[in-house]
């Protein structure tokens, strides 16, 4: 069986989305703890939100890697 070529044409598109993705659940959260006054589930958002910033920043490194390699015809 024949393994299929790495595609990586549309990775930055696809990193993008995740990007965009993350940044709306991140101000959704933001919302939540907002109006919320249970203690245990601010505490939760506030945790996933400090992931998300750490997967955001890592994101970006990507989509800036991936662009350049991109760029560069994925030699």
């Amino acid at each position: 069986m024949k393994s299929k070529p790495d595609d990586r044409r549309d990775n930055v598109d696809k990193i993008q989305y995740n990007i965009d993705k993350t940044i709306q659940n991140y101000n959704r959260a933001e919302e939540m703890i907002s109006v919320t006054d249970d203690e245990k589930t601010k505490n939760s958002l506030t945790e996933k939100n400090e992931r998300r910033l750490d997967s955001l920043s890592s994101m970006r490194e990507e989509i800036k890697d991936e662009a350049m390699d991109k760029q560069r015809g994925y030699k």
